[in-house]
């Protein structure tokens, strides 16, 4: 019988497979530093700079003060005054601290320690009840990304937060911080939050504001404490007790700290009634030199020619006057409500427009009559018709016209044109003085025709008036419409002695660090000679002293001016000016139509000009009108138009007349009066 073999037995074999897996994991590593050293350096690459933050500059308040340093105005994006840390209050700092990362100081912009603190914590509640961002982290997201919620903004915010913490002092990342944040109410940084709260600035806040303020950024809607007290007293509280925590505060200031009241005052500007159409011409400047952008990020500090206390007394002068003239018309309450008014004071040797009434509501309108209305002047435009005909030595202050009537061809050669006085009179023979003194409408036209339109429109140019005007007789008249503040400028020639100042609503702008930018310089032009300009200084004088603007005589000042009614009562004038100040004035209505019966400009905008001047001028009225070399104060009989020589039997029957010294003739010897030329003497026969 055969022996069955026996199978041997193998004993299994058992691979190593321990440098295969050391193989795969260092591969899989290698990979992974790979991968995340691109996705690292992905980031980085599209990483902003963090080279502005060493150079911090965020969009601030632009301030635009009065001629006094006074704020008028705030123009901003972000109502923002950034402050120094070293003005920053020691408790203010550290209630921020305490409430939002009491490790600032210590981790490297990244709190390692607060991520591992707010997960156990948010694990335990069961939701998020704690956050880990730190100061860093919270500027590396306002200042430096954008406001997704990615986990790849998550990493980019903590390697910027690192890079920032490593270029940056503490105290600087802080300062940016506390000057970024927003609060709330428009405020952005803690100062602006002090003003709009407490109205006070951030050194002034105490202890129990600094807590309120720490608690706002969380919420700001929230924890409004003007309108949820409640919510940011409890938010209060936990900053408080998170203060005595940190070891800032003890127990016992934090109990007086929540006894304290809050107070809320908001800062307010208080400008002067009307200062919104003042303000339309200075921000039209500025955005054209500076643009839109610039004026409300930059923080300029723009100082304004305006003086608030003569704005005040315009906006009560201009009301009032137009109430005087309500009360002549109760009747008609259409009329009351389309009343308008225009006033612009400029002075005379910068061209400051120191006060101005644009319209009476801003809010309805922002058209500014005072800069953009143009309007007929009617008589008031004669001045530039007389200065013209002084000027180009065609007549002199004496010289003899005849008021009468006239007839002139018409448009067309079917009509003849009668142009009459205000008055339908006529006074016969009268001096260029009378001739002013009683705006006699037939003498300026006589004027007009003989030194010619060209002259006129050349004048005017020279004295300021840019509008263009007509090209015929009715401009003598004042047909051609002109602004309020072009009329200030053209009768600026004439207590400047000749020279017109271009008006102008600036003096100053300074940037953020308080260095001047640009300091504005009067700008003159060159309109008439100082004799002509004298000479008619002295005719004005005797509008106020004995013409149609009598009522002003009360100031009891050296002044001129010139009243201007239009055609059918539609638009009243006057502009009148002392050695320092000129104030142009218009009264009329928005739809063009009558004022009504007899509302003329020596009744309806004349007091206007002697309330406003009344509470001006003992600023302005310091001394005379100069007489300029070449000018001699001759009497002169106001009826015949001689020189005589002064008695004690003839005083007041004579004036005394601004002469030029080189045109005045030998005394006679046996009248005792100066013989004048025939051709200086009497114009009429030269005239027509």
């Amino acid at each position: 019988m055969a022996k069955t073999r026996r199978k041997k037995f193998r004993r299994p074999v058992v691979r190593d497979y321990r440098p295969l897996l050391g193989i795969l994991l260092g591969s899989a590593l290698v990979v992974f530093l790979l991968i995340g050293s691109f996705i690292i350096g992905y980031m980085l690459l599209g990483l902003p700079e963090i080279s502005s933050l060493k150079s911090y500059s965020p969009p601030m308040v632009t301030e635009v003060l009065d001629s006094d340093h006074r704020p008028i105005a705030y123009w901003y994006k972000e109502k923002r005054w950034p402050v120094p840390f070293c003005r920053m209050p020691e408790k203010l700092v550290q209630a921020f601290l305490a409430a939002e990362d009491a490790r600032f100081y210590e981790h490297p912009g990244i709190d390692f320690m607060g991520v591992i603190r707010a997960v156990v914590k948010n694990m335990e509640a069961g939701g998020i009840v704690q956050g880990a961002s730190t100061i860093t982290q919270q500027v590396t997201r306002s200042l430096l990304l954008t406001p997704e919620k990615s986990w790849l903004r998550k990493v980019k915010e903590a390697i910027l937060a690192w890079q920032i913490d490593a270029a940056l002092t503490k105290d600087e990342i802080l300062n940016i911080y506390l000057n970024e944040i927003y609060f709330g109410q428009g405020a952005y940084g803690v100062e602006s939050a002090a003003r709009t709260y407490f109205a006070k600035h951030v050194d002034d806040l105490n202890l129990a504001e600094c807590a309120l303020f720490a608690g706002l950024p969380k919420a700001p809607s929230r924890y409004d404490p003007t309108k949820h007290m409640e919510l940011a007293k409890k938010r209060q509280n936990y900053v408080l007790r998170r203060m005595i925590e940190e070891g800032y505060i003890t127990l016992d200031e934090a109990e007086e700290a929540k006894k304290t009241p809050i107070r809320l005052k908001r800062e307010t500007l208080d400008p002067p009634p009307g200062t919104d159409y003042f303000l339309s011409e200075v921000r039209k400047e500025l955005e054209t030199r500076y643009g839109e952008e610039r004026l409300l990020t930059d923080g300029l500090t723009v100082i304004t020619t305006l003086k608030s206390d003569w704005q005040i007394k315009a906006n009560e002068s201009v009301l009032q006057g137009l109430d005087s003239w309500r009360k002549r018309h109760t009747e008609d309450a259409d009329l009351n409500q389309s009343i308008q008014a225009a006033l612009v004071a400029i002075k005379a040797e910068t061209g400051a427009v120191q006060a101005l009434w644009g319209g009476n509501d801003f809010s309805k309108s922002q058209f500014n009559l005072a800069t953009q209305g143009r309007m007929q002047p009617g008589s008031a435009f004669k001045a530039i018709i007389y200065t013209a005909a002084l000027s180009n030595g065609l007549i002199a202050p004496n010289t003899i016209v005849v008021d009468e009537p006239i007839s002139l061809p018409g448009a067309d050669s079917q009509n003849m044109w009668e142009p009459e006085n205000f008055d339908k009179t006529y006074m016969g023979p009268i001096t260029i003085r009378t001739a002013l003194t009683y705006s006699r409408n037939i003498i300026s036209i006589k004027i007009a025709r003989v030194i010619g339109l060209n002259s006129i429109h050349n004048m005017a140019k020279r004295m300021g008036i840019e509008t263009p005007l007509a090209n015929n007789l009715s401009l003598a008249l004042g047909s051609s419409e002109v602004t309020p503040i072009e009329m200030a400028r053209a009768f600026s020639t004439f207590p400047n002695l000749g020279k017109n100042i271009k008006p102008q609503f600036i003096q100053a702008v300074l940037n953020r660090k308080g260095e001047m930018i640009e300091q504005l310089e009067p700008v003159f032009k060159e309109a008439v000679d100082p004799l002509t300009a004298f000479q008619m200084v002295q005719l004005l004088r005797g509008v106020i002293q004995n013409g149609t603007g009598s009522s002003a005589r009360t100031l009891g000042i050296p002044a001129g001016g010139k009243t201007g009614t239009t055609d059918n009562y539609r638009d009243a004038w006057f502009i009148g000016f002392t050695p320092e100040v000129v104030t142009a004035v218009w009264v009329g209505r928005e739809d063009k139509k009558s004022l009504g019966e007899m509302e003329t400009g020596g009744r309806v905008a004349c007091p206007i000009w002697t309330s406003f001047m009344s509470g001006t001028k003992d600023e302005v009225i310091k001394k005379d009108f100069i007489i300029p070399q070449g000018i001699a104060l001759v009497p002169v009989d106001q009826q015949t138009g001689e020189i005589v020589i002064p008695k004690e039997d003839n005083e007041g029957a004579f004036v005394w007349e601004a002469m030029r010294e080189d045109l005045l003739p030998p005394l006679h010897p046996s009248s005792g009066r100066f013989r004048l030329p025939a051709w200086l003497k009497r114009l009429d026969d030269f005239l027509f």
